[in-house]
């Protein structure tokens, strides 16, 4: 990310900065990696360690099935119920050491309590719905096709608008960044990049609540929650500054990179993580040599983990594509488009497809959520 700032701030850093009644405000660095990596500063109006009371954890930890299984599988992604809660409605069907990719149906809002992940950062892709993103930093409205990039240890609500919610969530073990490649020694997005900052939308309106109460907040740490009860508001930031905080990229702002014939998935990338990525596959223009063939070619994974989550549209390369559903082609075998869809995509001028792909570089493992939405023939459907 780059520097952004908002509310007020003291003209040095670690230096006295004071209320009106000429009391100081609380300074709270909020850092990734270490002191080493990026940072925002937080400047609060009471202290943000005042804790009164801390619950018993639960745990939230996935049940792993079928490990180490070679298979390609496909899970019906809109099966996953609806739940109220939030936290509740948040159910991870694969995972592994590096992410968890999760999916969630939730019909309320968490407006009752406030959440935080202390293990991993949060890329939340909106296929159904809209709302608004409240946090410490202030607030971001979201809608269909949105990815909203949280750092871990941000404090924040969802506020959804209704209850027909549908969210496609990867957590991240290593902080979430645009691609390396598209970025030049300064951290600005170059000329070739599919986006630029002025796609990324970030924190507006930032609201200070100077309250003292008892504030429910939970935390995500080591798969446990963590019920913890403070003393002041958490969104009592009178102003920040740095490189650390939440902002959202919608896919419909992606710029497709087309070629005369097929291009590769990683021109598709969107973001980057430790071992694994996140690619946006959107309407495009198709190949435009004369013998060019859109479809796919045949491809073995032989290094990674490649899982496709479908989100609208038509896929030339395969057959019975429905909304929400997620395909998963293991390192070690070979997958492709499905018969007859190499000859039928010959010809075509365009491709109308919505859909968010993630290759790990480690094995996903099937959860028991996962397996009880999953196809269990798909494997077969590569047979005339």
């Amino acid at each position: 990310m780059h520097y952004y700032s908002l509310g007020k701030i003291p003209h040095k850093r670690h230096t006295q900065f004071r209320k009106p009644d000429g009391s100081l405000y609380h300074e709270e660095l909020f850092s990734t990696e270490g002191f080493s990596n990026m940072y925002s500063l937080l400047y609060h109006c009471n202290p943000p360690t005042q804790i009164v009371q801390v619950g018993d954890p639960i745990s939230v930890a996935a049940k792993v099935v079928n490990d180490k299984q070679l298979k390609h599988r496909s899970l019906q992604g809109f099966n996953i119920q609806p739940e109220d809660d939030y936290l509740k409605s948040r159910k991870p069907v694969l995972v592994n050491n590096d992410c968890q990719i999760i999916l969630a149906a939730p019909r309320r809002s968490t407006s009752d309590y406030f959440f935080k992940n202390a293990d991993a950062d949060e890329v939340i892709f909106v296929h159904v719905g809209s709302g608004t993103l409240k946090s410490m930093y202030g607030s971001l409205d979201f809608s269909y096709g949105d990815y909203i990039v949280i750092p871990r240890g941000t404090v924040y609500q969802l506020h959804f608008n209704d209850e027909n919610n549908r969210l496609f969530i990867v957590e991240s073990y290593s902080p979430v960044l645009t691609p390396k490649r598209y970025r030049n020694a300064f951290g600005q997005l170059l000329e070739h990049s599919p986006f630029c900052e002025r796609d990324i939308r970030k924190p507006q309106n930032l609201e200070t609540i100077d309250e003292q109460g008892d504030f429910l907040l939970y935390i995500k740490k080591q798969d446990q929650i963590y019920p913890y009860h403070y003393l002041s508001h958490p969104f009592d930031l009178v102003g920040w500054d740095g490189f650390v905080y939440p902002y959202i990229f919608s896919i419909h702002d992606f710029e497709p990179i087309t070629g005369r014939v097929h291009m590769p998935p990683p021109i598709h990338q969107t973001f980057e993580a430790r071992n694994f990525v996140i690619c946006s596959f959107v309407p495009r223009l198709y190949d435009y040599h004369p013998q060019a063939i859109p479809a796919p070619y045949n491809h073995s994974n032989i290094d990674s983990d490649e899982v496709l989550y479908y989100v609208d549209g038509d896929f030339m390369s395969r057959k019975h594509v429905e909304k929400g559903q997620i395909t998963l082609h293991p390192g070690g075998i070979p997958h492709g488009p499905h018969p007859g869809t190499v000859e039928k995509s010959i010809g075509a001028k365009e491709t109308r497809e919505l859909a968010v792909m993630v290759d790990t570089f480690k094995p996903l493992l099937l959860t028991d959520i996962g397996e009880s939405i999953e196809e269990k023939d798909y494997y077969k459907s590569w047979l005339v």
